[in-house]
């Protein structure tokens, strides 16, 4: 019976497989349970047993294995006053530290930064990135962070490191002269500046970054969109042609779906067609009038001179083929003659859909019904 008792109140094996992601500190503790004075114990690869006698730091163990004796414990020894030979049970807490890399951290701006950008002025930028931390110093960290904490985990600490990033990387990118169309081009230089700044800082917790990337730095939602259209422009080039190519895959769109707009989509679909094709055919087929000559300067006026800038022009639907564009003294003489009338459909550039004549509030005086004939004698 006493010697179960004794077997049971010592401890003599101490070790401790990790089976967790997160874990950066685990203490080996039975309350009331004393180790035995020649104890094993086992310390893993990517481990460390940090031993703390009274609150304070006694010994530090790297991988291995080790008998809990004098000779090997001169920290320990001393503060238990152990003579050679005395082989009395002792009570300490022993913490495993993980010494590992723990990769995919994240880190990221909460607000945005301020900074002088040479193109755009004052901007805005946002920015997030990840790391990977591993513990360097296991006594430090024990000491500077985790005290008597009995399970430590990455996320006790990631906040901390993380303020310590971003304020790094505020003074950084807002003093770094960069403009922020080149900044995609500099994360990998600036990622390194970040980190030899803020390795001093990480090293007094007992900790080190091996790695630290930023991942991409944003402007606010409506620069972009600025910038979106910008590139845009730039790529439209000619916007005359831009205009064509809108036109053409619009009917093509069209085409391919014939019931959706009916009647007048296609009206619509053949109207456009016509005035790119007319517009083409007064530029040719190179961007110029077929019959203007090399130099500018000799240039003949064109027949039919173009309509006023800003006038509407109109196609007309006529037995189901759009014709135009005409002017409106050229549809009020259409519209004398009886070629066209209320019920005829009318398109112009820039409008949503055919009409009926009718309903164009401003070409309604040219629909208008005669007055009746004057009376007899």
């Amino acid at each position: 019976m006493i010697f179960d008792f004794l077997r049971g109140e010592f401890i003599d094996v101490i070790d401790w497989t990790d089976d967790s992601r997160d874990t950066i500190v685990w203490r080996f503790e039975r309350h009331g349970h004393a180790i035995k004075y020649g104890a094993k114990l086992t310390v893993r690869e990517s481990q460390a047993a940090v031993f703390v006698h009274e609150g304070q730091l006694a010994d530090v163990f790297g991988p291995g294995l080790y008998m809990l004796e004098t000779n090997n414990m001169p920290v320990l020894t001393t503060l238990q006053h152990w003579d050679h030979g005395f082989q009395s049970p002792f009570k300490s807490e022993i913490y495993f530290v993980n010494t590992r890399r723990f990769t995919d951290l994240k880190w990221g701006t909460r607000n945005p930064i301020t900074c002088r950008d040479p193109e755009f002025g004052m901007v805005r930028l946002r920015a997030f990135g990840a790391y990977t931390m591993r513990v360097a110093d296991p006594g430090k960290f024990m000491t500077e962070i985790v005290g008597t904490d009995g399970e430590f985990t990455t996320a006790e600490i990631e906040f901390q490191i993380r303020n310590v990033i971003v304020s790094s990387f505020s003074q950084i990118i807002a003093s770094s002269g960069i403009p922020v169309l080149d900044m995609a081009a500099n994360t990998v230089d600036l990622a390194k500046i970040v980190h030899e700044r803020i390795a001093p800082k990480i090293a007094e917790y007992g900790l080190e970054l091996p790695g630290f990337f930023i991942e991409n730095i944003s402007l606010p939602e409506e620069v972009e969109k600025v910038l979106d259209k910008r590139t845009s422009t730039a790529i439209a080039g000619d916007l005359t042609k831009y205009a064509d190519f809108s036109a053409a895959e619009a009917m093509t769109k069209s085409a391919e779906n014939p019931g959706g707009g009916g009647g007048m989509a296609a009206g619509m679909g053949m109207g456009m067609g016509m005035a790119m094709a007319d517009r083409m055919a007064r530029r040719g087929p190179w961007g110029a009038a077929p019959d203007a000559p090399a130099a500018p300067a000799a240039q003949a006026p064109a027949q039919t001179p173009p309509p006023p800038p800003g006038g509407k022009v109109w196609h007309v639907a006529v037995d189901g083929k759009a014709t135009g564009p005409f002017r409106r003294d050229e549809l009020a003489a259409r519209a004398a003659a009886g070629e066209i009338g209320p019920d005829t459909w009318l398109w112009t550039p820039g409008g949503p859909d055919w009409v009926r004549g009718r309903d164009v509030t401003e070409l309604a005086d040219l629909f208008s019904a005669p007055p009746p004939p004057p009376p007899a004698g």
